[in-house]
């Protein structure tokens, strides 16, 4: 039985992005030894994409109010990409300090999960 997804970012600076992780956006970890943090994530969905070849992998990190979390990150002091309009939500690039980037959106479609109510 499937019980849930483990989702792994590569980073150029493993320490400084699991601080973020930690330390700016709040998550819940555990450390599974001499400082690898394992984090909990909220309930995620997952999309198949129709692609030219495979191995391009993305997560983003969804929010019920796009802007407020925005805001919320700005006053942290997170880099933060122009936010987008698609037809299926609001999209941003979170900058991590390791140099790579996760997608944060405020989707409009319907979702399996649960949003929390704003």
């Amino acid at each position: 039985m499937i019980f849930g997804a483990h989702i792994i970012l590569y980073s150029q600076d493993a320490d400084a992005d699991r601080a973020f992780f930690r330390d700016i956006l709040g998550l819940a970890c555990v450390d599974a030894g001499k400082g690898w943090l394992i984090f909990a994530l909220p309930p995620a969905e997952a999309a198949i994409h129709p692609a030219q070849e495979n191995g391009r992998n993305e997560i983003y990190l969804m929010s019920s109010d796009l802007e407020e979390e925005c805001s919320r990150l700005a006053q942290k002091g997170v880099e933060l990409s122009q936010v987008e309009e698609a037809s299926w939500g609001s999209v941003t690039k979170i900058k991590l300090p390791g140099g790579g980037t996760v997608g944060l959106y405020q989707p409009r479609h319907r979702s399996p999960v649960s949003l929390p109510q704003a």
